[in-house]
């Protein structure tokens, strides 16, 4: 296959959202790896604020609600998944974390994931390895190495200077790709495939 799936998850709050708008470039610069790949990208962006009250009935119900399956079928099987979090008391927002706890432990096995995480200052930037990373390494996701933050003066460029946040972007977009062309299964397998036709039924009975 030439085509792979991104989903693009992002937990920011506002709107217009920081946090969406780096979920936006890491998908852009994703797409942009796996053309020079010869491979083309289908990118769908998830917006958690859109379907914060399913994803709570979710949780209190066990079924997914509202649009919370269609949400479902499409992050668990994505060939890559991008997933972006404002940071709130120095960790993950609890809209993200609640979209995480609906997924299920194996939901995520073996899938390249890029983190990315948005806050005020640089000083909160190590919440992506000491939060992040530790959970989607619980679930078994194959996380690339380049997590990306972006503080308040990564935007108007007052940030790092000596790793700019485009640099970043880019390094980790390109680690990414790198994994996603690489990956052999392209979808998750079919629960149903092994199950045994009406006919084959009947001539068992």
């Amino acid at each position: 296959m030439n085509t792979r799936r991104i989903v693009a998850v992002s937990a920011g709050l506002g709107k217009p959202s920081s946090t969406r708008m780096l979920a936006d470039r890491l998908s852009q610069a994703t797409t942009d790896a796996l053309a020079a790949r010869d491979l083309t990208a289908e990118v769908r962006t998830v917006e958690l604020r859109e379907v914060a009250h399913d994803v709570v009935d979710t949780m209190l119900t066990g079924f997914p609600a509202g649009r919370m399956g269609e949400v479902l079928d499409e992050v668990t099987g994505a060939d890559g998944l991008i997933a972006v979090t404002p940071l709130f008391t120095t960790t993950y927002s609890g809209l993200f974390k609640s979209f995480v706890d609906v997924l299920g432990d194996e939901s995520l096995t073996d899938v390249p994931v890029l983190l990315g995480a948005t806050g005020g200052t640089p000083r909160h930037s190590l919440a992506l390895e000491y939060s992040l990373r530790p959970l989607f390494t619980y679930l078994h996701a194959d996380v690339v190495t380049t997590s990306v933050f972006a503080a308040t003066d990564d935007w108007a460029g007052e940030g790092d200077r000596v790793n700019p946040l485009p640099r970043r972007i880019e390094r980790a977009g390109r680690e990414l790709a790198e994994l996603v062309a690489d990956r052999r299964d392209t979808g998750r397998p079919d629960p149903y495939e092994s199950a045994p036709s009406f006919e084959q039924l009947l001539r068992e009975v």
